[in-house]
Formats: C-alpha cells, structure tokens, sequence
C-alpha cells in the first residue's frame, strides 16, 4: 500500500501551514515534509515543530534540509528534539541543496557526496547516545556527545546524480526521487537499487512530483520549474531543448522571484517532469509508477499559486483507490 505524504514550501503564514497540514492529514496524508530554503522561507524546524503540535499521527521533518547551511550536529539536535517533542514522529529529509537556498547565502555544493555520507553518520551516531570523534573531510565532532539523544530516526536522502543516489541506497532508509525527466526514472530506481545491494541495505522509495490536472495547477508548478530545470543535468537540459542561455536568462530572472522567471519556462519543458491529464488518467499514470517501481510513498509537493486546500483534497482523492 503506498502512502501518501504533502511537501510544503513555509514561506507564508506559519497558521494558514499549520491548517493545510491538518487538512491533509484528515484526507489520508501520512508525512508532512517542509521545505528548507534558507532566508527564502521560515526556519524549517520551527515550522516542523508547530506542525508535529498540530497533528497526532504524521510524520514531519525537513524535506529538504542540506549540509552546508548548519553544522551537521546541529542538524543532529534539530531531529532528536522535533522526535521528543512529536512522540517520536520526526523524519529526516537530506539532500545536497539547490541554487535557491545556497545562492543567496554565498554557499556551493562543495564535496556533495562526501557531505551527505559524513552528515548521515554524525546523525546517526550523535542519535546513537555515544560519544562521537569524527575526523572527516567536511566536518569535525570531538567528544561529541547529545544531552538528549532519540534512536530510529528514519533518514530519507533526495537526489539525481547516480552517486547520491548510490549512497541513497547504500546508506539511508528511504530514497526520494524528485521531480525527474519522464526518461530518466527507471535508470534513477536501478541507481539506487544498486546501491542497496552494495550494503545489503533495505530501501524505501518515494517519488515527488505535482500532479497537474487543471491549468491553475500548470500554472502553480511553472515558477518552480525554475530552480528545478536550472539544476537539472545537461543531457536532460539539452533533451528538452534549454540551452545556457536559457538557463542564464532564468537565473538572473530568479533574483526578481520565481514568478518573474517562471515566465521564460515554457509548457514543453514543465509537462515531461509532471503526472498529467484528467482524473483518471493521473489515477491510471499513478497506478503504474507505483506497481513499475515498487514505490512506498508518493509526495506531492504544494504551492502558493493554487487552491491549496482544494488540491490537497483532490490529490488525495486519487489514491483512495490504492
């Protein structure tokens, strides 16, 4: 039975989050994941934490959060506090992080791999309750130890790149794959299947992407393609046909807002990303990614330009037949 869970961009008010968590969770949501963009959006574990207040029963953490904008201990505290204070309902959502966070911030994606392998284990270890010496290559912990350590706490990694998701497979209990080319999915679940094997680790999928029934919903997605088509990797770049010009356009227009941008995003670039048509057919499309991939989870994500609480609504509705 795969489950359902919501992404939200905390970049309004905190209540009208709240409120449309709350929504979800009575239509059949299982997790709540926020994102974490930096000074583009409230602080994601504070938002978590009113969440995890305001619900009983789903999951709630980062989706994203990365390991360059807090020193991976800190990110450590963050969970095993959001775990105490939801009666152990905290996930983890580790990724690499995007231009839309780092930018602004002056951060790169420095050493990606080698980050997100040594944010896992200083996770895992402070969470463990022992005394932590770590002498990485990104990140230092000495006589590390966590006043209030919280065990089992799911760590989910989100990726492209075949190495992330490699290390996804290898390392982490779950695997979200986000918003990838309609081409490049089954290649992207084998990479992390792979990677599973290489450890004999067992993984859960996800799989995140809008699903587009109406052209509100169209058109609530386009400004997020942004970000989106800019990180993407050249070969689906050039298969879409975006060039770097293109790419240059949108960058510099994202300094405006991503509305600003969205509109050199064109609906030929956006729709192979995406699960679209009529109700039935997004049922029928849903149906097949699920028993094709094996998934355990599907993720929508939710924004601002839309009918929040009526699109939460009819999402759910599509998975009352799974």
């Amino acid at each position: 039975m795969v489950s359902l869970a919501l992404n939200i961009i905390p970049d309004g008010p905190i209540e009208e989050v709240i409120e449309l968590v709350q929504v979800a969770e009575n239509s059949g949501y299982s997790t709540c994941r926020l994102y974490d963009e930096g000074l583009a959006t409230h602080d994601v574990y504070v938002v978590s934490s009113a969440v995890a207040l305001a619900t009983s029963n789903m999951l709630v953490g980062p989706g994203i959060t990365n390991p360059f904008t807090r020193h991976p201990g800190q990110t450590a505290v963050a969970h095993a506090s959001l775990a105490e204070l939801s009666g152990g309902r905290a996930v983890a959502g580790f990724g690499a992080g995007g231009s839309l966070t780092l930018d602004a911030l002056g951060l790169s994606r420095s050493r990606p791999v080698v980050s997100l392998r040594e944010l896992i284990r200083v996770c895992r270890g402070l969470w463990s309750g022992e005394q932590v010496d770590f002498e990485g290559e990104t990140v230092r912990l000495h006589q590390a130890t966590m006043a209030r350590p919280y065990q089992d706490i799911p760590i989910w990694l989100a990726g492209r790149g075949p190495r992330v998701l490699t290390l996804g497979g290898e390392l982490a209990d779950g695997v979200i794959l986000d918003f990838l080319h309609e081409t490049t999915l089954s290649a992207s679940v084998d990479t992390v299947r792979k990677g599973a094997a290489i450890s004999g680790n067992s993984v859960d999928l996800s799989y995140s992407t809008s699903i587009v029934m109406t052209d509100g919903d169209l058109e609530a997605v386009r400004p997020h393609m942004t970000y989106r088509l800019c990180d993407s990797p050249t070969d689906i770049r050039e298969q879409i046909g975006m060039t770097d010009e293109d790419v240059e356009r949108i960058r510099n227009a994202m300094a405006d807002g991503l509305h600003v941008a969205a509109q050199y995003v064109s609906d030929d670039w956006v729709l192979p990303f995406v699960i679209h048509g009529t109700e039935d057919e997004c049922r029928a499309q849903l149906t097949e990614l699920v028993e094709t991939h094996m998934l355990s989870e599907f993720m929508i994500p939710v924004f601002e330009m839309q009918d929040q609480r009526d699109y939460v609504e009819r999402v759910g509705r599509l998975f009352d037949h799974h």
